[in-house]
């Protein structure tokens, strides 16, 4: 049941490009999700962007941190920053995500 929403009751179907980084301490990190034509996006949409909701049985994880890129005057990707501020933000993030992963095909790749 882990999804993604950009306005509330309204699932994002796209499977982001998710990037992440943790400090050496291990306390802080953050997230960031990329968006190649959402259909929050789409022309047909009327639902207003409010924010990234990452939803699943433990409950929600917020971000208002969201931007749309255009190209060639026309918005096609999504950026959402999600930033964590202890290990425990940091492993409720990590539950969430393995959750969307095992959904939605995912995989782990290190740099």
């Amino acid at each position: 049941m882990a999804k993604i929403q950009f306005s509330r009751g309204v699932d994002e179907t796209v499977v982001p490009d998710v990037r992440l980084t943790r400090s050496r301490s291990g306390d802080t990190g953050t997230a960031t999700f990329i968006f190649q034509n959402p259909n929050a996006l789409d022309a047909n949409s009327t639902e207003e962007i409010t924010g990234m909701y990452m939803i699943d049985e433990e409950g929600e994880i917020v971000t208002r941190e969201v931007k749309g890129k255009f190209i060639n005057g026309k918005a096609e990707i999504i950026e959402a920053i999600y930033l964590m501020k202890s290990a425990e933000e940091w492993d409720r993030f990590m539950r969430f995500m393995e959750r969307y992963a095992e959904e939605h095909g995912l995989g782990l790749s290190k740099s």
